[in-house]
């Protein structure tokens, strides 16, 4: 079994791209939020810069970078803009989807240098089995919430619960019905135009629909049934890879409104007193907690992460134990950075309530990135069955 591990020597270019790409889209951030999905052109660019092909297999062009230079990507995107570092997370893990599918399937798919894919692992389509001009496939159709950089997407991925010629779903040996990721052109998309949230506006994660699409079958595959490229990165879960990039959006956005407080804090001056907030000892106490709490997260979430990178290389599979290791590490510094952006933002006083501010868009941003599936209060209580040994689903670990 093949367990190379990948070269990260492109990290520094990653991270220089990353710094400048975050200034771009930085300077258009009032035009993002109110685009409510990524420009093109700014798509485009982090496509080209290799931004969106940090999980994708090498042999299809991509770059395969470990998990670790994966989140510090991410992390340093959304420290500058948080929608575009979530469209460039999602575009990464519908990537993952290449080291599962047939050879042929992949290349067809995933080749492109400039691809855009986007998608939604829940199964919330409905595919029947076909054969179209001798192809076999799935006749499709379904509705998708949470469609994250589909707007700018060459590729659009859905899941689908797979149904026999009776239209009773499959039933895989352990018992569990058959999912499947399947692969839509941009062509067979429509989208609802319903993404009018709180935060995370530029994200573009309305809903999406296909409606008696033919998808052939090495077009397809599951993600907890088929076996992946025997390689590091793709012994993480899939669902593993999702929440980790969630954990690092959400660190990005607590080190923007950490470092936006501290930059204020030299030139405001609070109302009825006489000195700047960074002369006053209540502030220097909340930095210094707020820079505690933020470098704790990140160091778990990435001590998490070597050791399921070291275990899947030498042993070619990762642990239970270690899995619920970054599940408990994605969650927790999604928590801890959503108390830190609470705390800049009310250290903020006044001024943190105008659109100008950069505090006010943190809170936005982050309150919406709590309320992922993947770091849900839920998480607490499955991490902790299992370390109370108890009997625990751990299907989505």
């Amino acid at each position: 079994m093949s367990t190379v591990a990948p070269s990260d020597s492109q990290r520094e270019d990653l991270l220089a791209s990353a710094d400048d790409l975050g200034r771009r889209c930085a300077a258009r951030s009032k035009e993002i939020e109110a685009n409510r999905f990524l420009p093109q052109d700014l798509a485009e660019a982090l496509a080209g810069a290799g931004l969106y092909r940090m999980l994708t297999p090498r042999e299809y062009g991509g770059l395969e970078v470990s998990v670790e230079t994966f989140v510090e990507v991410i992390e340093r995107l959304a420290s500058y803009e948080a929608s575009a570092a979530w469209c460039t997370f999602i575009d990464c893990t519908a990537c993952i989807l290449a080291a599962y599918l047939p050879n042929e399937g992949a290349s067809e798919l995933f080749s492109n240098p400039q691809l855009k894919a986007a998608g939604v692992f829940a199964p919330r389509g409905k595919a029947t089995r076909e054969v179209r001009d001798g192809v076999p496939g799935f006749r499709i159709s379904g509705r998708w919430a949470w469609g994250s950089a589909s707007k700018n997407a060459d590729i659009v991925l859905g899941g689908c619960m797979v149904l026999n010629a009776q239209g009773k779903p499959e039933i895989l040996a352990d018992g569990f019905t058959r999912v499947q990721m399947m692969v839509f052109r941009r062509d067979q998309v429509t989208w609802l135009n319903n993404w009018d949230t709180f935060g995370l506006r530029g994200s573009g994660s309305g809903e999406f629909e296909v409606h008696d699409v033919f998808v052939a079958e090495h077009h397809s595959a599951s993600l907890t049934d088929d076996e992946p490229l025997p390689r590091t990165l793709y012994r993480f879960p899939a669902f593993g890879l999702l929440g980790i990039g969630v954990g690092a959006v959400a660190l990005g956005i607590a080190r923007h409104a950490l470092d936006s407080l501290c930059d204020l804090a030299k030139v405001r001056t609070p109302q009825f007193s006489g000195k700047t907030l960074d002369q006053r000892p209540g502030t220097q106490q909340a930095i210094a907690k707020a820079e505690a709490g933020l470098r704790s997260a990140r160091a778990f979430l990435m001590e998490s992460v070597r050791q399921a990178w070291n275990e899947a290389e030498q042993q070619g599979v990762i642990a239970l134990e270690k899995r619920r290791d970054i599940r408990l590490a994605t969650t927790y510094a999604v928590e801890i950075a959503r108390n830190i952006v609470t705390s800049m933002y009310q250290l903020g006083g006044g001024s943190s309530i105008f659109d100008s501010s950069p505090l006010q868009q943190c809170l936005r941003d982050i309150h919406v990135v709590t309320q992922h599936f993947m770091v849900s209060e839920s998480t607490y209580e499955v991490v902790g069955r299992l370390f109370l040994g108890l009997d625990t689903n751990v299907s989505m670990f």
